[in-house]
């Protein structure tokens, strides 16, 4: 990793559903199943995908336009039970745990950017052992949602870094969104949610397709 005197970055900021762990596909099939349960429309892949990234609610809106408002905790409480029936088996990304440590040990500051909610996102870092990693985090029932500049905007004051000095990394449209709308910049890994050439459109400083991927650009440019 570059050291302090050239570095372009000072924190790194990850998004984690498809960007640190492999958590999309699960995802995708609780939403789906949710749907199936209460009769509603079953939303394709691609529009399941869509909303990882988002907070439930939103997410909600997205695959279940026509149901009521009102009914949206009910359809939320069907998606968490078919994602918590299965998500102990949710694994890290195949050298993400390595770039994480190697990352920390060079002294970028590390943190997390998620539209999970704080108990679940405490769950998953538990759950792969990343818990202590990263030194700040920011989650959906904390503030306004992605793409709102809001999560980064209260990460990089806690931190105290600067939005020229912060690097988002993400797999979805609202990731960059974030970014960019925070006035930091973003790389797009493309093995997670969202198509690379949408992906592409926000025009992130890289797509990248795999951690190895990910780990040699950040060890060039960041």
């Amino acid at each position: 990793m570059r050291d302090a005197a050239t570095r372009r970055f000072d924190l790194i900021v990850f998004d984690w559903d498809g960007t640190l762990v492999d958590s999309t596909t699960l995802i995708c099939e609780a939403l789906q199943q949710a749907c199936r349960d209460l009769g509603l429309p079953v939303p394709d892949g691609t529009a399941a995908r869509y909303v990882i990234g988002l907070g439930l609610s939103d997410a909600m809106k997205t695959v279940a336009p026509d149901l009521p408002k009102h009914r949206y905790p009910e359809l939320g409480a069907r998606y968490r039970e078919h994602f918590l029936a299965h998500e102990a088996g949710i694994p890290l990304f195949a050298g993400a745990r390595e770039l994480l440590a190697d990352l920390g040990a060079a002294g970028y500051l590390l943190a997390v950017a998620t539209g999970k909610t704080r108990a679940g996102l405490a769950r998953s870092m538990a759950g792969v052992g990343l818990d202590g990693t990263f030194d700040a985090t920011r989650c959906a029932d904390e503030g306004l949602l992605k793409p709102h500049p809001d999560m980064l905007l209260h990460l990089m004051e806690r931190l105290e870094v600067a939005p020229h000095a912060t690097l988002m990394i993400g797999d979805t449209t609202h990731d960059l969104d974030l970014a960019q709308s925070a006035g930091a910049s973003g790389v797009a890994v493309t093995y997670g949610a969202h198509p690379p050439e949408e992906l592409a459109q926000r025009g992130p400083l890289a797509s990248v397709h795999s951690v190895e991927e990910l780990r040699n650009w950040l060890e060039l440019h960041a």
